[in-house]
């Protein structure tokens, strides 16, 4: 079973960037696929994008597109979500899953490990 912790977040002003960094313990992060989540105040937890489990697929949801990149350091064990202009609606508790490679089974969108969220404000 693998453990996943995110760090990272943090207020920052509209415009600005943060990374997050999702860090896992337990098992070798390198067959695993991982996704990114948000929920923001008063709404659902919604996907916002995910990477395979050998880096070489990345998906992201529409609002994101062009601003945030995932990438993944199996050496380190670590997926990062880099995130560039970022905006206030961009403001949410950022979460990190992941599941173990399985032939049968997609890619992105279905995962049995998650984390416990890392704040992001991001300030107008």
């Amino acid at each position: 079973q693998v453990k996943v912790v995110e760090s990272g977040g943090g207020l920052v002003q509209a415009g600005g960037s943060l990374r997050l960094s999702c860090a896992a313990s337990g098992r070798s992060f390198s067959s695993y696929n991982v996704g990114w989540y948000r929920q923001a105040p008063g709404k659902e937890r919604e996907f916002v994008g995910a990477i395979s489990w050998t880096g070489d697929h990345t998906h992201y949801q529409p609002s994101v597109l062009g601003r945030f990149t995932i990438s993944k350091d199996n050496a380190k064990n670590t997926v990062y979500l880099q995130m560039e202009s970022l905006q206030s609606e961009d403001t949410a508790v950022y979460y990190c899953a992941a599941s173990p490679s399985s032939i049968g089974r997609p890619w992105y969108g279905e995962y049995d490990y998650w984390g416990q969220g890392t704040q992001v404000t991001v300030s107008p």
